[in-house]
């Protein structure tokens, strides 16, 4: 049975889909088998990608080479060229290995019929036209041929990103993003037919995918609705028209928007604290107090007035804070959220000890950075997760997420992420180029529409002091949380990071956030 949720963000429609090459191709089967024919299929698909071409004529001016595949990818390259041909480019083809599909053999015979050039040998990685690869799109796992590998890194030394790829650069794996042994095709661009396929999104595929463009086909709605298991969704800066947010209360108190708490900073990194309750400020929690290193307490009041101040708290010799007290001082109870990790510093052997309070907290548990790091090194681990009475959210980059689950590091960012939530029963946002937010329910989202700006130091703060905010507003509005509610803080964040210039410091992206944050809710 097709899984059916009661409510889900964003819609999970061709455009937000993230599929397996297994899911495609039988999504793909299954509408083949109902009557449609391959040629029909194939035209419409070609038909769109020429169309691409043709509404970006500068790419266009030297003419194109199209290197033709033995499957259907090569035939969809060289319906591209006979649209591109019958515009009036000049068109070329290549084909590396004999052709074996009948349909591609039959577009071959008629483009070099109309009269397309075929060459006979190796072309030159140095020409100027631009190339075309259709050599096996989807579902590839086998090394490129080398000397075929040769020439597209040779290409790639003498007119980078040269290169338009069909549906999958080629030497690419398409689910998990990873360049197969011997190397892949580096695109500008890569044209997806369908669904996006979830390893073009990954980290370790941006610098060979390029721009990804979606080439619709009109694929049939009661096909996505067919995909079984809660679906992967990737998330874009236009989803923010529909982002889940709190119900607003208009006679709510400031304890009933969101009570946080916010243990951040040391005399190492007092930065961190800094940044987490700007996070936490832009989110519009009602009630933001924080426990800090006493180097940052004592100026609390000139820089954020509104913070209140639970406890000023020492460092050790190192550097790093000492922070059990903020948990032993005054009661959990009333509040919603409490972000714990921000520029901690490491304190070796006192996890157990200082965290015993979170365990029986009912509120939201946010664990970020340094946080991650102590319970990484404490007995059990990520173990300890499964003992909490509340929500908890955690909030790791690539490094703090091997170190605390040194057992999920197979397979794509997706995987990784999935893993981790399952077995640990928390929401995960693992950080990255395109960040992935997963849930112990299987429901994953992947953030698609990112700015490398965005990868600098404190940004991660600020994103810990958001969600923590957003978090403790939800649950006080709502009297409960979603894992969509920490992806919504993710793609706030994202969006913030991107609409500000690459001069913008973490101060600016902040105001931003807090700006966007207000607008979605009153909109």
């Amino acid at each position: 049975m097709p899984w059916v949720p009661a409510v889900i963000w964003p819609a999970a429609d061709a455009d937000h889909l993230l599929v397996s090459a297994d899911q495609m191709l039988a999504l793909e089967q299954e509408w083949l088998a109902s009557g449609l024919p391959v040629a029909a299929l194939m035209e419409t698909v070609g038909q769109r990608m020429a169309d691409w071409f043709l509404a970006r004529p500068q790419l266009l001016t030297s003419g194109v080479l199209v290197l033709v595949g033995p499957g259907h990818n090569g035939g969809d390259g060289l319906v591209v060229g006979r649209k591109l041909f019958e515009a009036n480019v000049d068109v070329r083809v290549w084909a590396p290995i004999a052709l074996r599909k009948p349909l591609t053999q039959e577009h071959w015979r008629h483009l070099l019929w109309l009269g397309a050039t075929c060459l006979q040998s190796s072309p030159d990685p140095a020409e100027q036209g631009l190339w075309i690869e259709a050599l096996f799109g989807l579902g590839q796992k086998r090394p490129l041929p080398g000397d075929l590998a040769d020439l597209l890194q040779r290409r790639q030394r003498h007119f980078p990103r040269r290169l338009v790829s069909l549906d999958c650069p080629a030497g690419l794996d398409s689910d998990t993003g990873c360049p197969i042994k011997g190397g892949a095709a580096m695109a500008s661009h890569t044209l997806c037919v369908g669904l996006i396929k979830r390893g073009l999104v990954q980290d370790a595929a941006i610098a060979h995918v390029g721009c990804l463009h979606r080439i619709d086909p009109a694929v049939p709605v009661r096909l996505t609705q067919s995909l079984a298991s809660p679906p992967t969704l990737r998330l874009r800066a236009d989803d923010l028209v529909a982002l889940p947010r709190p119900p607003e209360l208009p006679a709510a108190m400031k304890y009933q928007r969101g009570r946080l708490l916010v243990i951040a900073g040391s005399e190492r990194y007092r930065g961190a604290a800094h940044l987490a309750l700007r996070g936490a400020l832009a989110s519009g929690a009602g009630s933001v107090e924080a426990c800090l290193p006493e180097c940052v307490a004592e100026h609390l009041w000139q820089w954020a007035p509104e913070v209140v101040l639970r406890a000023d708290l020492p460092s050790d010799r190192q550097g790093s804070l000492e922070w059990g007290q903020a948990l032993l001082q005054g009661e959990l109870a009333r509040l919603d959220a409490v972000l714990l990790g921000p520029g901690l510093g490491m304190v070796q052997g006192r996890w157990q000890q200082w965290a015993e309070p979170l365990l029986e907290f009912s509120g939201l548990l946010v664990l970020d950075a340094d946080g991650l790091n102590q319970l990484a090194a404490a007995d059990g681990g990520w173990r300890w997760l499964l003992k909490r009475s509340g929500p908890t959210w955690i909030t790791p980059h690539g490094s703090e997420f091997e170190r605390l689950f040194p057992d999920c590091q197979m397979g794509s960012a997706l995987d990784k992420a999935a893993a981790a939530a399952d077995c640990s029963g928390v929401a995960v946002l693992l950080k990255g180029a395109h960040s992935v937010i997963a849930s112990p329910g299987g429901d994953v989202r992947q953030l698609t529409d990112t700015d490398p700006e965005v990868a600098r130091t404190g940004l991660g703060d600020l994103l810990a002091g958001h969600a923590a905010g957003w978090g403790a507003r939800c649950l006080a509005a709502k009297g409960n949380l979603s894992f969509e509610d920490l992806a919504a803080s993710a793609l706030l964040h994202a969006v913030a990071a991107q609409t500000c210039d690459q001069s913008s410091g973490a101060i600016a992206i902040s105001e931003q956030l807090a700006s966007l944050t207000r607008f979605r809710l009153r909109s």
